[in-house]
């Protein structure tokens, strides 16, 4: 998902006042609304300012998003929370809905879904505080697991989830349900992906929504962070000093690697766009780790013994040793 940077879409500074959110919305949101604008994007527009809006106009929902937005996040960029920041900078709130039905909420951004979903009440913006939370529609939350593959190329993967239902008399019947998630290439870990309509069902004939989280698992070969990955890779002593070019994995196929002459354990070389798919995609950065031979046959032990002899370097001459 892409970072979304309030601020801008209201065209008001970081440091704009209270009055002054207010104001920048109500001049676009008059420009934008879908009833009067002739805007061609006017109904997306005017999504993504009433979603500035809400987050915003709160004082603990606005603090919340500074202290996420200081940690060097842009807009349009590739953005996942970093883990339990919930815990860390926003404290316990509720979702003050007072203009915005619940077919506004639900074209909120998947940013806004990822970062500030679990902080407010679904009941309260949707019913009010008189309904009892067993009359309110209620989404449902599972995890699902992939592959660092899976994450790459997207497809389908089967889920089985616990869906509760409400009965008119206040009982709920909790049901195994198993569903096909479609994974979209790329997606991040941690990323929710939404489906709608597949939450607990209630007795008014609403029903809530999904929320699927997504583990990449661990993989053998590659680490990941966000959309980069890292690899490490294995290069003998006479690869190193005098260059090659090797074969390297990629989860899109092998590519090859040019070694530079005279390179050293740890030296890192970045493939650019060779990560997870994106826009723009990570990169693959290997980092070089020497392997010595198990084992020397008796010519290529002449050879080490013929190199000990005729190169002068001494890797411990800044010890002071011999």
């Amino acid at each position: 998902m892409q970072f979304q940077d309030y601020y801008k879409i209201l065209g008001v500074a970081a440091t704009a006042s209270d009055e002054e959110i207010k104001r920048a919305y109500r001049k676009l949101a008059r420009k934008y609304h879908p009833d009067v604008s002739k805007e061609p994007d006017a109904e997306d527009r005017f999504k993504e300012l009433s979603e500035a809006y809400e987050v915003l106009r709160n004082e603990e929902q606005r603090a919340a998003y500074d202290q996420l937005r200081s940690q060097g996040f842009r807009a349009g960029e590739e953005f996942r929370p970093p883990p339990d920041w919930q815990e860390q900078y926003a404290g316990p709130g509720h979702f003050t809905h007072h203009q915005f039905s619940s077919d506004d909420l639900a074209g909120f951004s998947d940013f806004f879904q990822s970062v500030f979903g679990d902080r407010f009440s679904t009941s309260q913006a949707r019913y009010g505080q008189q309904y009892q939370r067993a009359y309110s529609a209620e989404d449902v939350h599972a995890r699902i697991e992939i592959s660092l593959e899976e994450a790459y190329s997207g497809g389908k993967k089967r889920l089985h989830y616990q869906q509760p239902t409400i009965t008119t008399d206040g009982r709920t019947v909790t049901t195994t349900k198993t569903i096909d998630v479609n994974i979209p290439a790329g997606v991040a870990h941690g990323q929710h992906l939404r489906l709608k309509n597949l939450g607990a069902k209630l007795p008014r004939g609403e029903q809530g929504d999904l929320y699927i989280e997504v583990e990449i698992a661990p993989h053998s070969l590659f680490t990941l962070n966000g959309l980069d990955l890292g690899l490490t890779l294995p290069v003998t002593p006479w690869e190193a000093a005098l260059g090659a070019k090797v074969t390297v994995p990629t989860p899109g196929g092998k590519v090859s690697l040019s070694i530079p002459a005279g390179s050293r354990q740890g030296k890192r070389l970045r493939l650019k766009g060779r990560g997870m798919p994106g826009s723009p995609a990570g990169d693959l950065t290997c980092t070089l780790q020497l392997c010595n031979p198990p084992e020397l046959s008796k010519p290529c032990e002449d050879l080490y013994r013929q190199l000990a002899e005729r190169c002068s370097f001494n890797p411990r001459k800044s010890l002071g040793g011999a």
